[in-house]
């Protein structure tokens, strides 16, 4: 009898699915051994910008310039070097359709570190100046604004310390999601370096071990939060140079952070002269030709991953950050768009059928599957994340189980939950019983990210979590005297909904810059509609700062609680086990890994002498309390007393004291 694959071994209601799961995998297999006939392995075919692209030969002294161009008449070298002349340096095409040029170093026009160039691409009476798909440095001229690419050559190279790190001891990952340019005070973009220097201390004191960095591939658009990707090789020079961005991943991998890129693979910038659309003068090229090939919703260009040539491009890229930069691993951007042909939109994943049967594009799945596994041979500790909000099984399960092959996807529900309950509900019509099967519904085996908010709730025409339960008041009412009634009731709430989230929510956690404390209001990048303002593209670091402001309390307690999943191993645990849940008081009670976890919702209801069932015998003392007086709470709660179950009707009961609007956390006593 033939054993069933993994996945459907684990879920019974997939398998009338098992020959489609199966054929998937079979795809994938047979995929990878036609590009390992090739290369002779994955990491060999995902090497090609060693080949394409900009590279030096130290034996032969000089440059060699190669570009696949299939669709091209001509294509010349121009730049500094050579007076942008493009008679000077013409491309050759070889016998496999391969156009390139050598520019060696005592010919009378020697390229040079720092030189700028472009490629003039001929196709038909048409020529364009390009900048190299393979290129991993691009520079914007401050006047024209202009990108062009630049030659990076450094006769020092970068020192690398972080030997010893490996992301792998990270079983409990709490993550920092952020953008440098954004994350500094000033009207203004920050640098690599100074996030290094004065965001990556706080992090690092905060307790969290992942930074999560946007916005790193290039991208012409600062407004596009990087998502508009047009040179998938080099990191954005509107931040610093490589070297930069080495000395922030150096920095945090000696303070064992783990840092992880979101990576757009999903799709590119549609712009002609910074990126890859109609490189060679046919739409076809990289993407899909026609309506396939352009995301409506997204204003973008879709990869076609049927292509040999696409599939080694951006594999070639995925290993590049992690060799090149030391990434240890990505947040895979926009999965769901690439799943399906149609992308997600206006569709309901209310059955099977629409994981397996419909518009289900193999190609990019197999991409992804290729791509995990790619990402996981070379750093095998690296950690991969899916955005995915239709909810695919077998996202995060092995391939071999008939998985993709992700280590954990994004709990997208979850954010969106607290925004709907928090603009439709008030709080005594919260309904717990909702609260928890939000939080905990996610697939067997399939780890989760949970978070109560990232970049995607704060961009303009929404806002922080923060300004949510609190609005305006934060302008008035946020000192620590001021005892005004809507910032204690957001104050308080702010705390249990992130305790809640990540206890409860998955088997990660992730919050954004600035979160953690309750920035308020939102996010704008510059833009012709505000003026180009970077009035809220900026972190207020001087809030969180203030030792007068009721900031410091939110974000003590974001420290604490960020200490305690650690230290006691919360998120890596089995799932919490219900052991309460009354409607009445608003009361909710769980167990994780031998810790207590106790919520009381209501807004005016506290209860003393509060007995439940216990789920195992012992004492119990306070370990987190959301209203401690150090975290801007009442101080209900006597961290001093002790707790002993006791066999009443022979159950094991325990007694606390709740109060209203807080959370407690408990721990056995040894």
């Amino acid at each position: 009898m033939k054993e069933e694959i993994g996945l459907v071994a684990d879920d019974g209601w997939l398998k009338p699915y098992e020959s489609d799961i199966e054929q998937r995998h079979q795809f994938y297999q047979d995929r990878l051994a036609s590009l390992e006939a090739v290369s002779g392995s994955l990491r060999e075919f995902a090497s090609a910008d060693a080949y394409f692209g900009l590279n030096y030969d130290r034996k032969a002294k000089g440059w060699w310039y190669r570009e696949w161009a299939p669709a091209a008449d001509g294509l010349s070298l121009i730049g500094e070097f050579n007076g942008w002349d493009a008679e000077l340096h013409p491309l050759t095409q070889n016998e496999q359709g391969v156009w390139g040029v050598f520019v060696a170093d005592d010919s009378e026009h020697p390229l040079r570190h720092g030189d700028l160039i472009k490629v003039k691409v001929q196709n038909g009476f048409e020529d364009r100046d390009r900048i190299p798909a393979y290129i991993k440095r691009t520079v914007q001229d401050p006047e024209t604004y202009d990108f062009k690419a630049q030659v990076w050559a450094p006769e020092k190279t970068f020192r690398w310390t972080d030997k010893k790190f490996d992301p792998k001891v990270i079983s409990n990952p709490v993550i920092y999601e952020c953008h440098v340019g954004m994350a500094q005070e000033k009207e203004g973009v920050g640098t690599y370096r100074e996030f290094a220097d004065e965001v990556l201390p706080r992090v690092g004191k905060l307790g969290y071990n992942c930074l999560q960095m946007m916005a790193v591939q290039e991208h012409p658009y600062y407004g596009s939060f990087g998502y508009h990707v047009s040179n998938f090789f080099a990191p954005s020079s509107r931040f610093g140079t490589p070297d930069d961005l080495k000395y922030l991943i150096n920095k945090a991998h000696g303070m064992g952070i783990a840092v992880v890129m979101d990576a757009v693979y999903s799709h590119a910038v549609k712009n002609i002269a910074e990126g890859l659309n109609n490189f060679d003068g046919s739409e076809h090229q990289y993407f899909h030709p026609g309506g396939r090939g352009y995301h409506t919703g997204w204003d973008s260009k879709l990869f076609d991953y049927s292509k040999d040539e696409v599939l080694q491009f951006l594999l070639s890229s995925v290993r590049y950050w992690i060799e090149e930069f030391h990434f240890d691993g990505f947040r895979f951007d926009g999965v769901t768009s690439m799943l399906y042909h149609h992308h997600g939109e206006g569709v309901a994943f209310d059955h099977y059928d629409k994981y397996f049967k419909e518009m289900v594009d193999w190609d990019a799945i197999c991409f992804l599957q290729l791509a995990n596994a790619l990402t996981h041979e070379l750093k095998p500790g690296a950690i991969t994340i899916a955005e995915d909000m239709s909810g695919m099984p077998g996202m995060c399960r092995a391939i071999e189980d008939g998985g993709i092959g992700f280590d954990y996807r994004l709990g997208m529900g979850i954010p969106d939950y607290w925004i709907k309950t928090l603009k439709h509900k008030a709080d005594e019509e919260w309904d717990i019983h909702e609260m928890w099967n939000v939080l905990t519904n996610r697939r067997y085996k399939e780890k989760t990210i949970a978070y109560a908010e990232s970049h995607d709730q704060a961009l303009v025409g929404d806002k922080t979590l923060a300004f949510w339960l609190m609005d305006k008041e934060m302008y008035w009412h946020m000192t620590k005297e001021d005892t005004d009634p809507v910032i204690d009731r957001g104050v308080a709430l702010h705390k249990m909904l992130r305790l809640f989230t990540a206890a409860l929510g998955g088997e990660g956690y992730l919050t954004f810059i600035g979160n953690e404390f309750g920035h308020p209001e939102w996010i704008d990048f510059p833009r012709e509609g505000n003026g180009w303002s970077y009035k809220y593209a900026r972190r207020q670091w001087s809030l969180v700062d203030n030792p007068d402001l009721k900031y410091q309390y939110l974000n003590a307690f974001d420290r604490e609680m960020i200490h305690l999943l650690k230290e006691k191993e919360v998120l890596s645990a089995f799932p919490a086990q219900q052991l309460n849940m009354d409607e009445d008081n608003k009361v909710v009670i769980f167990e994780r890994n031998n810790l207590l976890f106790v919520f009381n919702f209501s807004v005016s209801r506290s209860v003393a002498d509060y007995r439940f069932y216990a789920h195992r015998e012992g004492a119990f003392k306070l370990l987190l309390d959301s209203d401690a007086a150090a975290f801007g709470g009442h101080s209900r709660c006597d961290a001093s007393v002790i707790h002993q179950t006791v066999l009443l009707d022979g159950q094991l009961q325990l007694s606390l004291y709740t109060p209203c609007r807080s959370a407690q956390v408990y721990g056995v006593v040894k």
